[in-house]
């Protein structure tokens, strides 16, 4: 199993708080991530919800997953043989973003697009 061989440093659940709240308490202190937001297909629930709602992009990536279940960080040099790994087992896997220094002040999370999902 991949879990085993230590390839994965941390897994976070996206669920309520989205990956802006959800994904830095996974990373330690001085580390933040830059999330590719073109990097995939926003599913028609949350474009849906997006629109009805008039709901703001940050508002979106703060309460709901959008489509992300679940985030492992695994280091560059790692990434192929976990992807294929996660693959193998069935599962649908995204390169979304990379980890980037933190200095302690602003958001953790960035976001590489100001339009959710290329929606």
């Amino acid at each position: 199993p991949i879990l085993a061989h230590g390839h994965i440093k941390a897994l976070s659940h996206i669920t309520g708080g989205g990956l802006t709240e959800n994904l830095p308490r996974v990373l330690p202190q001085g580390l933040g991530a830059d999330i590719d937001l073109t990097s995939w297909h926003l599913p028609a629930i949350f474009d849906w919800l997006r629109v009805t709602g008039n709901v703001p992009t940050h508002e979106m990536l703060r309460t709901f997953n959008c489509g992300i279940g679940m985030v492992a960080v695994v280091a560059a040099s790692d990434m192929l043989v976990v992807r294929a790994a996660l693959e193998k087992a069935g599962e649908t896997v995204f390169i979304i973003g990379e980890l980037t220094a933190h200095s302690g002040t602003g958001e953790r999370i960035t976001y590489s697009d100001s339009d959710l999902c290329a929606a």
